[in-house]
C-alpha cells in the first residue's frame, strides 16, 4: 500500500512552533490535494489543512490564522506557530486523486505542552 512519509513532529511549549513536512512516492505523479489531518484518542480524525493543485488552501477554523499550508510539486509542508495544548495529536499526512485513489501516512506526534 503506498504511503506518504511524513517528519518534524515532537514536544513544543504552549505559543512555539513546529512545521510538519510530507513527501509522496514518485510513482503517484502530481497529486490534486495534500493537506493534513489529525486524531487524538476516542475522536475522529479532523481535517486541519488542505492544498489543491492550482493553489486553493483550506483550513479548520481552529488553526486559522495560526497553521500555513504549502506545496511543492509532491511535498506538502504545514508551519504550526502560537501551538496550543488543544493541538496536540497525531498528524497524519493525506492525499487523494479524484477516481485514483486516497493516500496517508503513518503519522507524527505533536506535544503541546510545557
Amino acid at each position: 500500500q503506498v504511503q506518504l512519509v511524513e517528519s518534524g513532529g515532537g514536544l513544543v511549549q504552549p505559543g512555539g512552533s513546529l512545521t510538519l513536512s510530507c513527501a509522496a512516492p514518485g510513482s503517484l505523479g502530481n497529486i490534486y490535494t495534500m493537506g493534513w489531518f489529525r486524531q487524538t484518542p476516542g475522536k475522529q480524525r479532523e481535517l486541519v489543512a488542505t492544498a489543491i493543485t492550482g493553489g486553493t488552501r483550506n483550513y479548520s477554523d481552529s488553526v486559522k490564522a495560526r497553521f500555513t499550508i504549502s506545496r511543492v510539486n509532491a511535498k506538502v509542508y504545514l508551519q504550526m506557530n502560537n501551538l496550543k495544548p488543544e493541538d496536540t495529536a497525531i498528524y497524519y499526512c493525506y492525499g487523494n486523486n479524484p477516481g485514483r485513489g486516497t493516500y496517508w501516512g503513518r503519522g507524527t506526534q505533536v506535544t503541546v505542552s510545557s
